[in-house]
């Protein structure tokens, strides 16, 4: 008999519909889920937390007990990023050890805990946390191909967190890229080696050869299958649960799973895939045997294309998948599973639109530095010195990441305290997690994301101040956008007259910069690479800068990008503040050389 575990309420929808599924269509299932018998469901972790704050307006902690109060007969699990929980950096030990005592007591039984880099240093802590709340901890390797990565590793790793006091094992190949003799091979060879946990095997559809894999799986007899109910699966998603329970029956693998019933939770998910048709992706639903060479995960590839869109790059992807395995291989082989899925992402992104390594992510910056864990492979003297420049070695460190970081819980609940929306614990590990996109939510500003079509045209509104670069027949204009009414041509202002009312009411209601003094020196501008949010500015009007120096930090594409001085001089105006969103070619400061 094989079990299985049941993703259409996590990793399903954050592969196919950038995890954008409210809790209001998880809900009315729940009761006919929750008769089926899986081993268990997965319901929360991985971008879940990220999206609910950051688009949904929910709160995740509320939608665990709910969902945990509806499915009162099935375990639920999360998928924790060992040291980084839900995000996308180390956290120290308290903040780990707070987010598993407070997910175990709102609902999660099972946690699937994963290190990107498969290092066993991040992994020991959370495997340890969960093992002291009396919760069955599922320890996983994230499965990639490369040089380095071997049959043999994989089951010397499988053996060491057997060793840890895992409660089953998980082989997540976050990519859809397991061969069948590969599936065959590890898991039958850690059974020989000694594995005597639950062996789970974790895919995706993206490559096609989930089928075969999965048949030699169970005849490597492995325990538990992922599988996601039928309308979320395929693509880039997890096989169909209903398809795997019909194959398997009569066979020594039979789950014995109720056939009928799993067709009645197709028919609600069949609508809710409906409702989310904006997000629907074409490429995320189609075989890409590709993805054996770029190797990028389900979720990360929905996302992508969204972000390349948001970004209006949507016509970069193709040069980006190209760029990825190169970074990959610039980095030491990360397997390509979240954070090091993004990382490696966004700077093959970054490396498209404005050059190889010309801009570096800070979380780039750490990862070269060690600040992940201890990369699979080797990265070259070369990288390192053009990432971290020529004194790389002095940044290098060689210890758990972690053992760095000071403890963060009570200083993140005095500052809530503080500012009087401290409600419930969770709110300090929402806020510690996620400091920006956190605060905001508690604080109560954050707006939910509307559901458009896309066929409708996305209609962007405009934002102020702005500045271009418009060619027109060889000539090169720079054209800055002050206000409503008032634009500036390579320096000469020009006023400009609302057409109609319905243009006016169409306008953002935020209050306008003022125009600054023309100035006898020269002037340049710096301005926001991409579409994101200012995190902090560290100038203020009057300062001296040199060129080079950090004027802003921008989140774009959930990464931290340094905005620096293009010009050394004295920072004449700023137009953003910590917090404000920006588009690509913001003018943020004005500098007079």
């Amino acid at each position: 008999m094989v079990q299985l575990h049941e993703q259409v309420l996590r990793d399903a929808h954050q592969s196919l519909i950038a995890t954008r599924m409210r809790t209001e269509d998880m809900l009315p299932i729940c009761p006919d889920m929750d008769q089926v018998g899986y081993f268990s469901m997965e319901v929360w972790g991985g971008a879940t937390f990220d999206v609910c704050i950051r688009y949904l307006n929910e709160d995740p902690w509320e939608r665990l007990r709910k969902l945990k109060e509806a499915l009162p007969n099935t375990p639920l699990q999360m998928l924790e990023r060992a040291m980084n929980i839900v995000a996308y950096r180390n956290f120290p030990d308290d903040i780990v050890q707070k987010f598993i005592h407070y997910a175990h007591r709102d609902g999660v039984e099972y946690f699937r805990i994963f290190d990107a880099l498969n290092d066993m240093r991040n992994l020991e802590r959370p495997i340890q946390y969960v093992k002291e709340e009396g919760a069955h901890a599922q320890g996983s390797l994230s499965y990639t191909i490369s040089p380095v990565h071997t049959v043999e590793r994989y089951i010397d790793d499988l053996l060491t967190l057997q060793k840890m006091g895992c409660d089953s094992i998980c082989i997540k190949d976050m990519a859809g890229l397991i061969t069948p003799a590969k599936a065959y091979d590890i898991i039958k060879g850690s059974k020989d080696a000694g594995v005597a946990v639950p062996i789970n095997l974790h895919t995706h559809c993206t490559s096609g050869m989930f089928g075969l894999s999965y048949m030699r799986a169970c005849q490597a007899e492995v325990d538990i299958l992922d599988t996601a109910i039928s309308p979320f699966s395929g693509g880039t998603a997890q096989p169909p649960t209903e398809s795997v329970v019909a194959a398997l029956k009569d066979t020594p693998y039979d789950t014995g799973y109720d056939l009928d019933l799993l067709m009645k939770i197709r028919r609600h998910f069949l609508q809710v895939w409906d409702k989310y048709s904006a997000f629907h992706k074409i490429n995320a639903l189609r075989f890409d045997p590709s993805v054996t060479t770029h190797q990028i995960p389900g979720g990360m590839l929905s996302n992508l294309m969204f972000q390349l869109e948001q970004q209006g790059a949507g016509d970069k992807y193709d040069q980006v998948l190209a760029e990825v395995p190169r970074v990959r291989q610039d980095l030491g082989y990360p397997p390509l599973v979240t954070p090091t899925s993004q990382l490696v992402g966004i700077q093959a992104v970054m490396n498209v639109l404005f050059g190889r390594y010309k801009k570096v992510p800070t979380e780039t910056k750490d990862y070269v530095r060690g600040m992940y864990g201890q990369p699979p492979g080797e990265i070259s003297e070369e990288i390192y010195r053009t990432i971290l420049g020529p004194d790389w070695q002095d940044e290098v460190v060689d210890c758990r990441p972690s053992d760095l970081l000071e403890p963060m819980f009570d200083q993140r609940k005095r500052e809530l305290e503080e500012q009087g929306v401290l409600r419930k614990p969770e709110d300090v590990l929402t806020y510690a997690i996620y400091p920006q996109v956190g605060l905001k939510f508690l604080k109560g500003e954050a707006r939910e994301e509307e559901l458009t079509s896309r066929q409708e045209p996305v209609v962007r509104r405009p934002s102020f101040p702005a500045a271009y670069a418009i060619d027109v027949n060889g000539v090169t204009y720079n054209v800055e956008v002050k206000s409503a009414d008032l634009i500036q041509v390579n320096g000469i202002p020009h006023s400009i007259k609302i057409k109609s009312q319905e243009q006016t009411e169409q306008l953002p209601d935020q209050k306008q910069e003022a125009v600054p003094a023309q100035s006898s020196g020269e002037t340049v501008n710096v301005k926001s690479p991409m579409m994101g949010s200012i995190i902090r500015v560290n100038v203020s009007v009057g300062d001296r800068v040199k060129k080079g120096d950090l004027v802003a930090v921008l989140e774009a594409m959930k990464m931290e990008n340094d905005v620096t001085a293009p010009a050394s001089g004295v920072v004449k105006s700023l137009n953003v503040s910590a917090g404000k969103d920006v588009e690509a070619g913001t003018v943020i400061a004005v500098i007079e050389t």
